[in-house]
């Protein structure tokens, strides 16, 4: 029955969605982390891709994780000589995580949830009502 399809793919989102709000929380975990020495890399953002996956007991597509990779974008830099962290020329390596864009991302992947479980509420109801006019 295509609701009870419905309530499978909007669960698949909700799923990969409570993913990529747990990736969006590590990240903005170490928003300020440095390294322990000098020379050593900082925190290196994560980011979640996402795949369509074919169930073939239900003959649908379903939304899944394709991996957790991360982010290539350059660190920033700060000066700070007296940190251990520091390199030769008093900069320290400072993660490639933008609170601004965790916490935009957050609210997207945060409205993307709701969207689902909307979905799965309006198929649960209307099952509900189908089953109230056969009887």
């Amino acid at each position: 029955m295509e609701l009870f399809d419905t309530m499978f793919i909007s669960a698949s989102g909700m799923r990969v969605q409570g993913e990529r709000l747990r990736v969006i929380a590590e990240n903005l975990a170490n928003v300020d982390s440095v390294a322990e020495s000098a020379g050593e890399d900082p925190y290196r953002r994560k980011v979640i891709t996402f795949k369509n996956q074919l169930d073939r007991e239900m003959g649908v597509d379903l939304v899944k994780v394709a991996k957790v990779g991360t982010d290539p974008s350059d660190f920033r830099k700060k000066y700070d000589p007296g940190n251990p962290a520091a390199d030769k020329d008093g900069y320290v390596s400072l993660p490639n995580v933008n609170g601004l864009v965790e916490m935009t991302d957050m609210r997207e992947a945060q409205r993307s949830y709701e969207a689902n479980l909307k979905v799965i509420e309006a198929s649960r109801s209307m099952l509900s009502r189908t089953i109230d006019v056969l009887r």
